[in-house]
């Protein structure tokens, strides 16, 4: 599971480029992360 997430932040990260700053590339991680949260949780139903 970390792999795919860290697959899917590699991949976002490539179509951003550059962040203007620290908190806009944790904020991005962040939402990967519920976003995966999120799924996993509705699978398990």
């Amino acid at each position: 599971m970390l792999e795919r997430l860290n697959e899917e932040i590699r991949r976002r990260n490539y179509v951003v480029r550059i962040f203007p700053n620290t908190e806009s590339c944790l904020r991005l991680v962040r939402a990967l992360a519920v976003e995966t949260h999120e799924n996993w949780m509705e699978a398990i139903r």
